[in-house]
């Protein structure tokens, strides 16, 4: 069996590509914006508005709800499209919506409403943004180089994770939570320049001639993931284990600040501590993948973190809030890790002609329950209490780690480089 094993680069790797500097400055940017509306958003709804336990976890579930509604047509209209114009105007409708937040602060007008349906149409723009970007990125780099570019995208974003909630903490401190979501909004405007100013243009779309049905193209994407024995694993284990993770994130804020008793200033450092697990998984991925191989590098990275998500009901004042950031650096690092060998193999795996709509139908599977989830979390913590809901959903967090092993991942070193038959027309 051919497999995808991870390689040597050569000198001076992709930081000679123009185009690719310019799209992960991008990138690193939007990131960097996301991060701190992440941890603003919640803060405006909890300090500015009041918002109930309940209130900021459908917060969360507005931002995700998206992939469940139009994940899977999303997923064809993008192999139907050229992507680089669909990023951009997804950054210009993205700049509108959160520049509307603070304007509507100003004119006194600002209301948990106002801020849910930013969420979702935050969200919608996400489904179309991530479906483009998982596309273009195997279009912009060979083959070869697709591992060391989503290393370098997977840091920078695991970078901008602790800056940004550090950022939105000082901001909060200092002006106010509000003015955070300004910072997300100049992302989408630098994110919009950088992809502007490329000079890479895709290779011509498929012919409307050659076309089927919406639907029929649904089904083909679908069928494809269904039937291949990695990725369907795969999906099904982001499936429980975003239930769980956004289960816990979706109350963790609340958590901090109504039972832990902490500053949002607090809240910021906190989170952007637990965040430099993700820049450690983006630079250890490529060598887990080396050293273990590429199958079994994702199962260590994936299920040596997930126990270590019990330690988070366990936070408390003082040098109890060590435990919350041993636990976030253990999940950040297993998860980018693990993302960064399962988004290159994923690229690399897939036909090309049929990327878009597999990678939207593993994101519904994998997207589509973080909206339960953080409806779940927020149930949870309305009904039992805060820090019993934790006890539940990082105990899920564990136990998903269960479906890893029911695939053929665990009896083989490496992940293969193409399915065993040819893709369905």
């Amino acid at each position: 069996m051919t497999t995808l094993t991870a390689g040597p680069r050569p000198g001076g790797g992709l930081l000679r590509h123009r185009d690719f500097r310019l799209f992960w400055a991008g990138q690193t940017a939007s990131r960097l914006g996301s991060s701190i509306t992440s941890v603003a958003l919640p803060l405006v709804a909890v300090g500015t508005l009041g918002a109930s336990t309940l209130q900021v976890a459908l917060l969360q579930a507005a931002v995700w709800a998206p992939w469940l509604l139009i994940g899977l047509p999303a997923g064809v209209w993008v192999d139907r499209l050229p992507r680089r114009p669909v990023l951009i105007a997804c950054d210009l409708v993205g700049l509108l919506l959160f520049l509307s937040v603070p304007a509507a602060a100003w004119l006194g007008v600002l209301g948990i409403g106002h801020l849910l349906a930013v969420a979702f149409l935050a969200g919608v723009v996400s489904v179309f943004f991530e479906t483009a970007y998982q596309v273009y990125l195997p279009s912009l780099l060979a083959t070869d180089r697709l591992a060391e570019g989503n290393a370098k995208l997977q840091g920078s974003e695991a970078a901008a994770q602790v800056a940004g909630p550090g950022a939105a903490g000082l901001l909060a401190q200092a002006f106010g939570a509000v003015y955070g979501l300004l910072a997300d909004a100049l992302s989408f405007l630098i994110s919009g320049i950088c992809l502007l100013t490329m000079r890479h243009r895709e290779p011509p779309r498929v012919a409307a001639a050659e076309r089927r049905s919406l639907r029929a193209e649904i089904g083909t994407g679908l069928r494809f993931l269904l039937r291949d024995p990695y990725l369907r694993v795969m999906a099904g284990y982001g499936a429980v284990s975003n239930l769980a993770l956004h289960g816990y994130q979706a109350i963790l804020i609340v958590f901090l600040v109504r039972e832990v008793g902490i500053s949002p200033g607090t809240v910021g450092v906190v989170v952007a501590a637990m965040s430099t697990g993700g820049v450690l998984g983006a630079v250890l991925a490529t060598r887990v993948a080396r050293r273990f191989g590429t199958a079994h590098g994702m199962l260590l990275c994936q299920m040596g973190a997930a126990p270590f998500a019990l330690l988070i009901p366990m936070t408390g004042t003082g040098p109890r809030l060590a435990l919350l950031v041993v636990a976030g650096v253990a999940l950040g690092t297993g998860v980018v890790a693990g993302n960064v060998i399962k988004g290159s193999f994923r690229q690399a795996y897939t036909p090309r002609h049929l990327l878009g709509r597999v990678l939207t139908s593993m994101q519904l599977l994998n997207y589509g329950t973080i909206p339960l989830g953080a409806l779940l979390g927020g149930v949870l913590g309305s009904t039992l209490g805060l820090r019993p809901a934790l006890w539940l959903t990082t105990g899920l967090v564990v136990a998903a780690t269960g479906i890893l092993l029911i695939g053929p991942m665990r009896r083989h070193r490496d992940l293969p480089a193409a399915p065993r038959s040819p893709a369905a027309p």
